[in-house]
């Protein structure tokens, strides 16, 4: 299925995935410095942005069959291997493509899935309840003590986020429709087989993180480099924007392990 993408800049290619119920919106506050040293493709996974929902026959949103989608997106760009950097899913998605070997290396943010056991359903359905009062959102939003404690969660400097910027990031929450399935996949499983990752891999996490908390050594690939943020949150890239960009570029600057055959 062809999924929505923003192409930019030039250099070894940088692929970047976002996290549950994001869009490649995430990713605006670092896309110039990266575009500078790097060509970067920012996607909607599949149900998200402006990427369609799977077709049913193709199964549920996995996170490997979410990687699938992205590794036929590279295809179709004549990209071979690149460098993939994800946030929480988005950090799932990128080392299942370094598991398929379709990686030349990896940064995950948070990611999603490195936890021991399957999380089961939430308790409370937040997104829910945030659907039902809908119509006050935006002038709830207009309030910058609002905005603060809404997108606490998610980013540990809410204030660095304009009326309009807060606005988008809640929209793309609430209008994907692909969020509950692959939610409800997300919290079903966990990544299995971590050491089937052999490319250069960096795990990192942001002190400010609220939401999942970071991962024990043996849930992580051998080998990779674990990175603490300082300062930071789960979804980091307005909280300090040069601090992830200079992460994301040396993470992908590491020279990609030979293709296995």
């Amino acid at each position: 299925m062809a999924i929505a993408y923003a192409r930019s800049g030039s250099g070894d290619p940088l692929v970047l995935v976002h996290g549950l119920g994001g869009s490649r919106r995430i990713w605006e506050p670092v896309v110039d410095r990266l575009s500078a040293e790097r060509e970067v493709i920012a996607v909607d996974l599949p149900g998200f942005g402006e990427s369609a929902e799977l077709a049913p026959e193709d199964g549920p949103p996995t996170p490997a069959r979410l990687a699938a989608t992205v590794a036929s997106l590279c295809e179709e760009l004549g990209i071979e291997r690149p460098h993939v950097a994800g946030n929480s899913l988005g950090g799932w998605v990128a080392l299942e493509l370094a598991k398929a070997g379709r990686a030349g290396s990896v940064c995950a943010i948070s990611p999603a899935g490195l936890w021991r056991r399957a999380l089961g359903p939430r308790r409370v359905d937040t997104r829910a309840r945030v659907m039902r009062v809908r119509p006050l959102l935006p002038l709830a939003l207009a309030s910058a003590r609002i905005r603060t404690a809404a997108l606490r969660t998610f980013v540990a400097r809410p204030e660095r986020l304009s009326h309009a910027e807060a606005r988008a990031l809640i929209s793309d929450w609430l209008d994907a429709p692909g969020y509950n399935a692959a939610n409800r996949e997300m919290r079903s499983h966990v990544f299995e087989d971590p050491e089937l990752v052999t490319v250069p891999t960096t795990i990192a996490w942001g002190t400010e993180d609220r939401l999942v908390a970071p991962p024990r050594p043996e849930r992580m690939p051998p080998g990779a480099r674990y990175v603490e943020l300082e300062g930071v949150g789960h979804t980091p890239t307005w909280d300090d924007p040069p601090l992830i960009a200079e992460l994301l570029l040396e993470a992908s600057a590491a020279e990609p392990a030979p293709a296995t055959v």
